[in-house]
Parts: structure tokens; sequence; C-alpha cells
């Protein structure tokens, strides 16, 4: 019997939707405020996923402007057999403060999974977490519709309604379902499945933190009564001790952290069955750093194996309802561990096309700003990377606790604003930027670094290295469980040398951010990057030869 590892995708992959056509596994996820936008996975095993494409490529969304942590939402895949069709619904959150929420919902269709995709068709306002459910011809959309009385349950009530996918329209009007299944409250991120006699709704519950976790209902017909689970308590969380929350809005209950786990926030499940009639659910979790309750990695996704009980109810395969690091692989799909190094990144940029792991904070990478050249990267300046429109920032998400960035650039600076180098980043208020740039006087370029703090500007303005003319430097980051140091060298071969001491950048995590105010911080995770700011004209170009990220699994 094989075993998988979890995550089964490391770094920021929250919120997974799994389905299964055919022999195929096919994994979407959030990107909140990155493009491109809601990446597929592909597996065969459940084991081993690789990066198959993104459906938001083009002009689809505008995210410029996006706070933390709102964007791309949580979004659902699901297969119409009957139409051979896959479609996809998503919510883009434009909005949260004050608690307004202010999000609108879209369904994209195609007859491959690889695309084209439609554009996408308007759903509705209502709230957040859309999902689909198809049968015999019919297609029903449940979502959280958002509370914003005052005195009423927050976050508010499961909704479901028949909708004609063509216009987007609903077909009779919204029912209203459920304020949730258990006392955890924050019931969001509702799912329908048919098994046996029965609809079941699967939900995320208890906010996207430490208490997170998924309850169940069922019911004979599609809109309910649904009774639920009769143990009163999630079917898979990672803190199983009971908790009152109903009425208490998204929050991260530090309280329910659980230190007998390594995982943490386990919640917001998808289900799939294998050929062979087993049933597994995919699920986001967190790591903390050691000795904190940081998450510099993000929401990552797992995956539990799951069983039918004889009364018809769900529960993991060990009988319990605690997620844990590695489960039982398919009986017909033995696995073994995963390799941590399946997540290194490295590209010389020879292929002549850039990357599909790269992405883009509030922007689509695109000519205008990025290109390959001659087997370089060429990164045109634009601006600060404190921004929220237009930064020249290329990044890729961080897996490891325990790694190196790395890269080699050729860049020539003619105005103390015009910058190119590479780093951490969180958004646009939270950074560290070792980069090549032009000293105070002018007169000679220089590396140095500029980190960005809750929104507060730091620059190291007394470790700066000279660079002499027609050296091409190489920069790197060593990132070790919280901990970044910046080195240099300006030769190939020689030493690296330290540009500055180590610094305290556990605050590039969710819970370290300040994100929209009244929130809790962001969900986003890390990244690490390249990029180029030029606030003088424009017009400034860098030349990256290559683009490593290595992690030491030795410290792992």
């Amino acid at each position: 019997m094989g075993i998988i590892c979890n995550p089964i995708i490391s770094g920021m992959a929250p919120d997974p939707s799994i389905l299964r056509v055919g022999d195929d596994y096919y994994l979407a996820t959030s990107t909140f405020h990155w493009l491109p936008g809601i990446p597929i996975y592909h597996s065969r095993n459940l084991a081993d996923w690789e990066l198959l494409t993104h459906v938001l490529k083009g002009t689809e969304v505008n995210l410029r402007g996006t706070h933390t942590p709102a964007g791309i939402w949580a979004p659902h895949l699901s297969y119409d057999a009957q139409a051979k069709k896959y479609w996809l619904v998503f919510c883009h959150m434009k909005n949260m403060a004050g608690r307004e929420f202010n999000a609108e919902s879209y369904a994209m269709s195609a007859d491959d999974i690889t695309g084209p995709w439609s554009d996408p068709v308007y759903l509705t306002s209502i709230g957040f977490d859309p999902s689909l459910y198809h049968e015999d011809g019919h297609h029903y959309l449940a979502i959280l519709e958002w509370e914003t009385r005052s005195g009423y349950q927050a976050p508010g009530t499961i909704v479901m309604a028949e909708v004609d996918l063509r216009t987007g329209k609903l077909v009779d009007g919204w029912h209203r379902i459920t304020n949730g299944f258990t006392t955890r409250g924050c019931v969001e991120a509702p799912q329908i499945y048919k098994h046996g006699a029965y609809y079941y709704m699967l939900a995320a519950s208890g906010g996207t933190g430490y208490a997170h976790g998924v309850e169940m209902g069922r019911a004979e017909k599609i809109f309910g009564p649904y009774e639920p689970n009769p143990t009163g308590e999630p079917i898979l969380t990672s803190s199983p001790r009971h908790l009152f929350s109903l009425g208490d809005p998204d929050a991260g209950h530090f309280e329910m952290y659980n230190p007998k786990s390594l995982m943490q926030k386990a919640g917001h499940g998808s289900l799939v069955e294998t050929p062979e009639h087993e049933w597994y659910i995919a699920h986001l979790m967190a790591r903390p750093l050691p000795g904190t309750k940081l998450n510099p990695l993000g929401r990552e996704t797992a995956l539990q194996k799951m069983h039918w009980t004889e009364d018809g109810w769900l529960e993991l395969a060990d009988g319990s309802n605690v997620a844990k690091m590695t489960t039982e692989a398919p009986c017909s799909q033995p696995s073994e561990p995963r390799d941590a190094q399946e997540d290194d990144v490295y590209d010389a940029f020879s292929s002549g096309v850039l990357s599909k792991k790269f992405m883009a904070p509030y922007h689509q990478p695109d000519l205008s700003w990025v290109s390959v050249q001659h087997g370089h990267l060429v990164l045109c300046g634009r601006e600060s990377f404190f921004s929220q429109n237009d930064p020249s920032i290329l990044a890729t998400r961080a897996t490891s606790f325990s790694y190196q960035l790395q890269t080699k650039l050729d860049f020539h600076p003619v105005h103390y604003s015009q910058t190119a180098g590479g780093g951490l980043y969180y958004d646009s208020n939270n950074w560290i930027y070792a980069y090549v740039g032009l000293s105070d006087k002018e007169d000679q370029r220089v590396i140095s670094i500029l980190q960005a703090k809750l929104g507060q500007r730091i620059a190291f303005d007394f470790d700066t290295v000279r660079i002499p003319d027609g050296a091409v430097p190489e920069l790197r980051w060593q990132y070790h469980y919280g901990k970044a140091q910046a080195f240099y060298r300006l030769d190939e071969g020689a030493e690296w040398q330290a540009i500055a001491d180590a610094c305290d950048v556990s605050y590039l995590s969710d819970e370290g951010v300040n994100g929209e105010p009244g929130e809790i911080g962001g969900f986003t995770a890390l990244f690490n990057f390249i990029g180029s700011v030029d606030a003088y004209q424009h017009d400034s170009q860098a030349e990256f030869f290559y683009y490593q990220v290595k992690s030491d699994q030795a410290n792992q």
C-alpha cells in the first residue's frame, strides 16, 4: 500500500477544487491578486501534480488596486457529463472594507480542460465561494449569502438556485439552505454531491484560520431540508476540540491551534471518487514556522482518504476527523513519498517563452514589460513595488522553509530611481529586495537592499556594495525559517559575500502582514521574485541570465 505525503501542492494553493474525468484528476486553487489566475493542476495518481495551465490568462479580470486579501477567490471545477463540458465558477472579491465584501461571481466553460475557456458569464453578487452541480440537464449554483445586517448570524447563509448557464440568470430564485451543520460558524464554500439516495452538502466552517474545518449535511431533495452530520462536529479539521462560535465573523481563532499536529488550518475541502470507488478529499492546510503561529507558505493543498460509514456519512479512513500529514494512496496507484526538490525552479530562459510558473501581482505578464530575448529575460522598469497597479515583478510561489533564490543580471541605470534585482514578496506593503542601482551621487553602480514592512519603507543605507565597471553581478537570498540574508558575487566561482546581516522576515506570512483593516492579514503566502523599478522615464531594461530557487532538503 502506497503513501501520499502532504502537502500534495506546496506553497500558495488554497481552496482546492478537485475533479476526475476518466483517469485524469484536475485541481484548481485560488490566486487572489496574482495573475495569470486560477491554475489547473493535473495528476494520474493523486500524489504527483503538474501545473497544466491557467484559466485567467488575458483580460478576463482587472486586479489593479486589489487590497490584500481580495482578488480571485475559491474557484470550483465541475464537469457536465451530459454536455461533455468543463465548468469553472469563481468569485472576484473587489472590496472588503467595512466588511461589506463586494464580490462578483462568474462562470466559464470549455470543451477541453486546457481551454480555450469561454468569456466569463456573470452570475451573482450575493456573496462568495460559488459552486456548480449538474444533474439531468439542470445546473444548480450554491454560494454563501453574505450578511451585512446588525444582529444576524455572520457571515451569512448558504443559498442555492437553479441557474441557466447560457445567460447566468436564476431559474426560480434563491433558496436559503443552512447557517451551518456545526457550532463552529463561518460556514462558506458549499458544494453538492450525490451518493446513494442522498444529496450531500460539503461546507467549510470555523473561519480560514486555526478553527477551520469541513462539515456536512444531507437531504433527499436538492433544496433540502438538510440534516446535519449526527456527530455535530466537522468531518475534517486540524483542531478537533469543540468550538461554539456562531455569529463570530471569519477570524484566526488562534486559541484553536493544535500543538500535537504539524498540520494546521485543515478545511475548505472538495471530494473526488476514484475509478475503484475510493473517496478522497482535497483540502487546504498550513504549516506554521516552528514555535510561532505564522504561516509564510500560506495555505497549501492536502489530501485525505475518506470512508462512508454504514449509516451513510463520510469520515476519514482512520475513523477520526483529524487531518494527517500522510494518507493511503489509491489501491491501483501505489505512490512513493513526494520529493520536496520537485518544487525547485530553474529557468535559463533558453526556450524563448516565459515559464508558466511565473506570476505577477495585480496585472498580467505581457510583452509591454517582459520578454525573452536572445536567451535572456528582459524586464522593463516601471512603478515602485509599493504600487498595486503595474510593478515589474515576476515571481514564483515559495514552497519550502529553507531555500536559496539566485539570479544573475546585467543592468546599467542612469538615474537613482532605476533599480533591478530580486527578493521576497508578499504584497505591495510587504517585501524585501536586493538590487543593482546607482549610488546617491549617481557616479557608480551599487548593490543594496530595500525593504517594505507593513507599508513602511526601510532603506539599508549602510549596506552598500560598489560594482566595478563591466562587472555582471549575481544575487542570492538565503531564506531559512523566517530569516533571510542577501549575498552577491561579481565573478562566477568566487565566494559569495554578504550584503547585510540576516534579518527577520517572518512577517512575510499570512498572519504577519497588514491586510484590509478589520481582517486578519492575508491569505496569499510568500513569493520569490525578480523585478525592476524605473520612476524616471520607464525606459530602462534589465537582462536576467537565469532564475533559480533551490530548496535545502537537509534543513526541511
